[in-house]
């Protein structure tokens, strides 16, 4: 009869007891239905004990004993736990292998092996450690922690998840929180952050995609608030300029107006001009407002132009004046660098390390300047930080930079006017209208030029209208959208010269346009807002108002446009009454859209513009009817 011994130890834990429990030992010494336990005071009298209550027939030489008693007799005799000793063994029979490798490579002279790579040394290790799975994977023997979190980092957001599965060492691992801080900004969130700013990153990461899905959600189905930026003194609408947070305005009475979208608690700031044209009487027109996160620029029909700073306080601070009318303004959006174009003079103008502003450089050109553009990020020659303009004058667009004693010419063609430009931070994007005989060349064109080599990379378009709005800088990578006078809107691929999509947008010719990675938004001269989802080239929805959309600039959240009037001296309500003062539907509009997270409350369904409730392609969306009695009053603070 087979017997099975079960032995309690009833002693401070020993050195070989550590790897089962602290308190007590407990043993398996046969396999049998029938179990005893006996109590001793010490591992010899232990021994003796269970070899004398053994029977003599069930006593086994030490040759042929089984493996698990030999187990427990070596932690009997004190010797440490088999697991470490395997490990050493393990590793002894690893350095003999390097060795003899290393040896027989030394040795060889007959031909010419081939260097092995650390790394693939490296590899080849890990592969084999994971077929072996009486091992440990050697993550947690020999390979660092700094060098496995190196390895990890390479690793996707599903394949950390994975290898969180592994084991438990992995698992620390692919919950380490420098991993998902780096994830996080290579995502795209919490720039400037420190990896001591949040307690879970994993969890940040999370909760920015969701709430990023619920933004996108909220675009494609015309859920948010609604805000119109109103000045109400009677005034035409000039310009509308807007960057993150702040749109700046200006008006026919000379007012300039700015609202920070972030608090809107307080009204719109009121920005006052220089005293040298305050008490100047009537008070020239704002012919061109620019706005970026530290500066608003304002420039008026008789050539004054004054700068005012967001943060400190309403006076100007900075005012200068140029001979004639200001056709061209530009201000960069990354620093105070201010570009003016009035007739045929050029000047481009910056504050010094103290604050104080000064004149960089200054130009004139042949034909009168139509367009300016500050070219974002380092531009001029050789990576410096020197800034870089484009401009264009007729058929001609020139390259202006402080270092340069004359603009470079970028592109001329003699008969082909420019009729729009943009520009990224290595590229230059410019619409060229074909006439007489070069209409057989397949029409109008997008030339694209490098701003490093001052070479066409590539020529797009071949469209019968005139580009009327090209965007480069807000595009997605290798991407272009433009808009024509033939009433659609292009989105072009940059790396092989191709046509992604063409959609028939505006009755009128399009305006204004804009795209990311999805949608893309437009605005027309009939007024129209569109907002198209791009892969799938179907409208989502619409809004409209009576003036063409000028302006028109969307983030990840929010959406602002303004419907500029042409007619900046209408008559007044009444076709015989004297007064000048525009009636409202004269004035133009401001609106400012919020598709954030914390607009999806119902109050918050923009009105539906028009539908013939026949077409159900891109009203798939909650309807509210643009009424007076549908519209409800307090649902933003602004209103």
């Amino acid at each position: 009869m087979r017997t099975v011994i079960c032995i309690a130890v009833h002693t401070k834990p020993l050195k070989w007891a550590s790897l089962f429990n602290p308190s007590f030992s407990l043993y398996l010494l046969s396999r049998d239905p029938t179990v005893q336990f006996l109590s001793i005071s010490s591992p010899i009298h232990l021994r003796r004990e269970a070899s004398d209550w053994v029977p003599e027939h069930a006593k086994t030489p030490k040759e042929d004993q089984p493996e698990y008693v030999s187990i427990a007799e070596g932690l009997l005799d004190g010797r440490t736990s088999p697991l470490l000793e395997r490990i050493q063994e393990e590793r002894t029979r690893r350095k003999r292998q390097y060795y003899s490798l290393t040896s027989a490579c030394n040795t060889s002279q007959q031909q010419p092996q081939r260097k092995i790579n650390k790394g693939d040394k490296l590899v080849d290790q890990f592969i084999q450690d994971l077929n072996e799975t009486n091992d440990i994977p050697f993550f947690d023997i020999e390979l660092p922690y700094e060098l496995a979190l190196k390895i990890f980092q390479y690793l996707s957001q599903t394949e950390l998840g994975r290898c969180a599965q592994v084991s438990k060492a992995w698992g620390v691992l692919a919950e380490d929180e420098v991993l998902w801080f780096r994830m996080c900004q290579t995502e795209g969130y919490h720039h400037g952050a420190s990896v001591s700013d949040s307690p879970c990153w994993k969890s940040m990461l999370r909760d920015c995609k969701n709430s990023e899905n619920t933004v996108r959600s909220n675009w494609k189905n015309r859920v948010g608030s609604i805000s119109q930026l109103q000045y109400e003194l009677g005034k035409v609408l000039c310009d509308v300029s807007s960057c993150d947070s702040y749109v700046v305005a200006g008006y026919t009475s000379g007012d300039v107006r700015l609202w920070d979208t972030l608090h809107w608690d307080s009204a719109a700031s009121f920005l006052k001009p220089s005293p040298l044209t305050a008490d100047v009487t009537p008070r020239p027109h704002v012919s061109h407002i620019r706005v970026n996160n530290t500066v608003a620029v304002a420039a008026y029909d008789d050539g004054c132009v004054d700068v005012w700073s967001t943060e400190t306080g309403q006076e100007p601070v900075h005012h200068f004046q140029i001979p004639g009318r200001v056709h061209a303004l530009a201000l960069s959006q990354e620093s105070p660098t201010l570009a003016t174009a009035a007739g045929l003079d050029v000047r481009l103008d910056q504050p010094d390390e103290r604050g104080y502003w000064r004149t960089l450089c200054q130009a004139t050109l042949p034909k009168p300047v139509e367009s300016i553009v500050v070219v974002p990020g380092a531009g001029g020659r050789g990576g410096d930080n020197v800034p870089l303009v484009a401009l264009s004058a007729g058929e001609t667009v020139y390259l202006l930079a402080p270092e340069d004693l004359e603009p470079r010419v970028l592109h001329t063609v003699y008969g082909h006017p420019i009729t729009c430009l943009d520009a990224s931070a290595s590229h230059a994007a410019l619409g060229v209208k074909s006439c007489g005989w070069a209409m057989n060349d397949g029409g109008n064109k997008i030339q694209v030029y490098s701003l490093e080599t001052g070479q066409s990379e590539m020529s797009v378009g071949n469209s019968a209208g005139d580009f009327s709005c090209v965007n480069l800088r807000d595009s997605p990578p290798h991407m272009l959208v433009c808009g024509n006078k033939d009433r659609r809107v292009r989105v072009f691929d940059l790396r092989t010269g191709s046509s992604v999509t063409s959609l028939y947008a505006h009755h009128m010719g399009v305006t204004s346009v804009q795209a990311d990675d999805w949608k893309i938004v437009s605005g027309g001269g009939e007024g129209l807002v569109c907002v198209w989802e791009m892969r799938m080239g179907a409208k989502l929805w619409e809004m409209h108002n009576r003036h063409p959309v000028r302006h028109l600039r969307f983030n990840t959240s929010t959406l602002v446009t303004a419907n500029i009037p042409d007619e900046k001296s209408p008559r007044g309500a009444c076709i015989t009454d004297d007064d000048l003062t525009a009636h409202r539907r004269h004035r133009g509009v401001i609106c400012h859209y919020d598709f954030s997270e914390d607009s999806t409350s119902q109050d918050h369904v923009l009105p539906i513009c028009r539908s013939n409730y026949v077409e159900s392609s891109g009203y798939n969306y909650n309807i509210g009817l643009a009424v007076p009695y549908d519209i409800l009053s307090g649902s933003h603070p602004s209103h």
